[in-house]
């Protein structure tokens, strides 16, 4: 048959001898209460929003679909969305019996093409998915989260040298500047508004801004999909990579999981092709600390040192600093005091170098301050404790230094979220130090600030905390108003992401 308005077939299941009824299609169609002409004409209408103007499909069309032709694309990932948004759940092209069911490196796992066109379509394709099924946890049951060799590994090639770049073409004058190009002040825009969207994180955690980011990183890739010249395209690659790994880490915050590891693995990918080592670096950390929460920290130790080997002669001092104070939580959790305090130090003594850097360090590690390097610290310190039964001996090193992280961390009006993380720290550390009184007071503070932020990851953390003083100290009555109030302030409701 042709390839007609219809879209077609292929080869394989037109001929007609083999052609069986398509029973999964014709489940799904049922329960939709569509009828074929409703189908047809809605397959038309989503072809010319995608620009599929050939595609013109009827009722005799969808009869064939039905029993048992297999249409040429676009029409099975129109058809897939379709069905999508209709139930509400992910139904991909296999569930409706369009293609075989296998899976693939480059949909299912982290084992990605290291190529920009290849990037720029795997990022388009899952950003618009995300934004398609918007509602919470249907990306992330559709998801695998890949770990030990089957994402080390993969990842690994990230440190293989790119092909030569092509040589920069020059700028058109505005006057003769093609459609599609980008101007020097559009291009600023978009990063000024990436570094907007990363405050806003900040400030109020994933829950809020999470869909708004999914949905400038999908314009960036269609401006990737243009023509535009080679250092243009290295400055919007490198937007992708920021904006891929601010949804990824917003995925983490509210708690979805495997889309936050997609998400870092396409921002990694990205800023190999903006030639961004130390950008590439800070995404490796951002996987290691989803790692480590997951617990997983022999996967995050592999990470931090991929992350630092490979940008071990271009990274300033912060952003050194940062992956010192990452290997020690990875080494914390391992149950390895030894390497987690000489990576505390090394941390420490790096970053006194921040300041006399001589260059400006890039905004996605602005926020690894002086608060921030203290906080880690006495994390790992805190970690170190719970690893070896409860320690007093390391939670008394890491009191001292989350004193200092929950000061300045109060008088820091754009970091809230660290705020919080840290007074349910302080808590747990009284906790260690069988001081319930103090614990529940700074429990009780986070409670107020974790009121202001959309993370899950917060107030996770606060009832696991709320849950330990009930189980050492539940016969106490500031335990028991804590309880109450944790109930009252904190309710246990799904969140819209």
């Amino acid at each position: 048959m042709s390839g007609n308005g219809g879209g077609g077939t292929s080869a394989t299941s037109a001929g007609g001898a083999d052609k069986r009824p398509n029973e999964l299609l014709a489940s799904w169609f049922v329960r939709s209460g569509w009828s074929k002409g409703e189908l047809a004409r809605q397959v038309n209408r989503r072809a010319r929003q995608l620009g599929a103007n050939h595609i013109s499909t009827d009722t005799s069309r969808v009869r064939r679909w039905l029993d048992g032709e297999n249409p040429r694309e676009p029409i099975p990932r129109i058809l897939s969305e379709l069905f999508s948004e209709r139930f509400g759940c992910v139904v991909s092209v296999e569930d409706l019996g369009l293609r075989t069911a296998r899976p693939t490196p480059s949909t299912t796992g982290v084992d990605l093409p290291w190529t920009a066109p290849q990037t720029v379509a795997l990022l388009s394709e899952f950003s618009r998915s995300d934004l398609m099924l918007a509602r919470r946890g249907f990306l992330g049951t559709s998801l695998v989260l890949s770990a030990g060799p089957s994402l080390i590994e993969p990842l690994q090639r990230w440190l293989v040298p790119a092909p030569p770049a092509p040589l920069p073409e020059p700028e058109p004058a505005a006057a003769t500047r093609r459609p599609g190009r980008l101007s020097p002040p559009e291009l600023e825009l978009l990063e000024t508004t990436t570094r907007m969207f990363r405050k806003w994180d900040a400030q109020c955690g994933g829950g809020l801004r999470r869909k708004a980011v999914v949905g400038q990183l999908h314009e960036v890739t269609d401006l990737l999909q243009e023509a535009q010249p080679a250092p243009t395209a290295r400055r919007l690659f490198k937007v992708a990579a920021e904006l891929a790994e601010l949804a990824g880490w917003m995925s983490y915050d509210v708690g979805l999981q495997p889309t936050a590891q997609k998400y870092f693995v396409l921002a990694l990918h990205a800023a190999k092709e903006a030639g961004d080592k130390p950008l590439g670096s800070y995404v490796l950390s951002s996987m290691s600390r989803q790692m480590i929460h997951l617990g997983r920290p022999e996967d995050a130790l592999e990470l931090i040192h991929l992350a630092q080997y490979g940008s071990r002669d271009c990274a300033g001092p912060r952003t050194q600093s940062m992956l010192y104070a990452m290997e020690a939580r990875a080494y914390a959790n391992m149950g390895q005091p030894g390497k987690c305090k000489r990576a505390v130090r090394m941390a420490e003594d790096t970053f006194a170098d921040a300041d006399d850097w001589d260059e400006p360090d890039p905004d996605w590690i602005r926020f690894f301050s002086e608060a921030e390097l203290y906080g880690e610290n006495s994390h790992s310190f805190r970690d170190l404790a719970y690893v070896a039964g409860r320690s007093p001996a390391y939670a008394s090193l890491a009191e001292p230094l989350m004193e200092k992280a929950v000061r300045l961390f109060a008088e820091d009006q754009e970091h809230q979220r660290s705020y919080a993380l840290n007074l349910i720290g302080m808590a747990t550390v009284h906790l260690l130090q069988r001081e319930p009184g103090q614990s529940t007071r700074y429990a009780a503070r986070a409670m107020q600030v974790a009121k202001k932020v959309r993370s899950e990851r917060v107030n996770t953390r606060i009832r696991k905390t709320v849950d330990s003083a009930v189980r050492d100290f539940g016969d106490l009555g500031e335990v028991a108003d804590l309880t109450e109030q944790l109930a009252a302030e904190l309710p246990e409701t799904a969140e819209a992401v």
